[in-house]
């Protein structure tokens, strides 16, 4: 129900847009958000926004580069990543929250979301 794609091989200081397709109403009333995986590495947050569309949340690694947005009519989220650094290298998810989150702290946790993508992966070359 989630389809992530835009992900590729990018020199250090370049730019990608990550696209997240739902189908159905899965993004209706539910907070999405985009969290990474490394190699080796946990699963970590990378950004989140809520059903709203008022508020948006990064990690401190992601704020200031990279920017969530949502187009509502092509039920599509997606995460502009600017100014890549290797160590932006994982695969890339996108996420849905079984519901909204009460406190934005729930947000910054993988286990919030009960809805991935397949993944999409993002190499940094140095």
């Amino acid at each position: 129900q989630l389809q992530a794609s835009g992900g590729g091989l990018v020199e250090t200081g370049g730019s990608l847009t990550l696209s997240c397709a739902a189908s159905g109403r899965i993004f209706s009333g539910h907070d999405m958000g985009w969290l990474r995986q490394a190699p080796g590495k946990e699963r970590e947050f990378v950004s989140a926004m809520r059903w709203s569309g008022d508020s948006t949340y990064y990690a401190d690694s992601a704020k200031g580069r990279f920017t969530i947005t949502r187009d509502k009519a092509k039920n599509t989220v997606y995460l502009q990543m600017n100014s890549l650094k290797p160590e932006d290298t994982a695969v890339y998810y996108c996420a849905v929250g079984g519901s909204i989150a009460i406190l934005p702290k729930r947000l910054y946790q993988a286990s919030f979301y009960d809805y991935w993508g397949q993944g999409t992966q993002v190499t940094v070359s140095s």
